[in-house]
């Protein structure tokens, strides 16, 4: 599903280079459920950028269910990320004036799909999560946790294969965090391949797979093939 190998990331200006990722090496099988934790700093998000498409690597190889992203162009790579990549974020990112049915119906309208094949695709989604009575309510008028779940919502419209999860539950309480766990779940369950990063031990312990990112290591806590090598942030001044 997605395989990288020695994938380098180095941000450089005038006087200093920042390697954000330094030989990282990880495969996620499909229908796997990765949770991805380390410190601040440790190149969790510049992973999660580069493995949604959002941001280029320096050196090394991402194949994304089999194809080569680093031989893709802006346009095929917004296409592919488009079709195959859902994505969950610590804020929702949800559009304020809009209502659930339109904040769902966004990223379809941007793949041109037909009307009526988006509204199916967007009561089916509210519906999964629990919110298939509230699609004319707007962001303000719920809860964190509903929040969240349109935000869950939006991507599963599009069928992802892969679901990328950047602190899904950093802005919840603990039994709202619980309740969105439990949805992440039930979605894995259905085949849905997830890769989350979390501060919180509790809910990293629930994944399949617990890859531990500090001081430029990796380590697997599970012991099973995967990330061996992987990320960190240093500065080393340009001579």
């Amino acid at each position: 599903m997605l395989h990288m190998q020695g994938v380098n990331k180095v941000y450089r200006t005038e006087l200093v280079e920042t390697h954000a990722l330094r030989s990282l090496d990880l495969h996620v099988r499909e229908g796997e459920f990765v949770a991805v934790t380390g410190p601040s700093g440790s190149g969790k998000t510049t992973f999660l950028n580069i493995a949604g498409l959002l941001e280029e690597f320096t050196g090394g190889t991402y194949l994304l269910d089999g194809e080569d992203v680093s031989k893709l162009g802006d346009d095929a790579r917004s296409k592919l990320r488009n079709r195959k990549i859902g994505f969950i974020f610590q804020s929702f990112n949800l559009i304020p004036d809009l209502n659930l049915f339109d904040n769902v119906d966004a990223p379809l309208r941007y793949r041109g799909m037909p009307a009526a094949e988006r509204r199916q695709r967007i009561e089916d989604a509210l519906s999964r999560v629990g919110l298939g009575s509230r699609m004319k309510h707007y962001p303000s008028e719920l809860s964190g946790g509903q929040q969240q779940r349109a935000a869950i919502a939006r991507a599963l419209a599009g069928s992802p294969r892969l679901l990328l999860a950047d602190e899904p539950t950093g802005n919840l309480d603990s039994q709202m965090a619980r309740s969105v766990m439990e949805l992440l779940e039930e979605i894995n369950g259905q085949g849905t391949t997830i890769v989350m990063v979390t501060h919180d031990p509790e809910l990293a312990a629930r994944a399949q797979r617990n890859v531990h990112i500090v001081d430029g290591m990796a380590t697997d806590l599970q012991r099973e093939a995967g990330l061996v090598r992987g990320a960190a942030t240093t500065q080393t001044a340009t001579l």
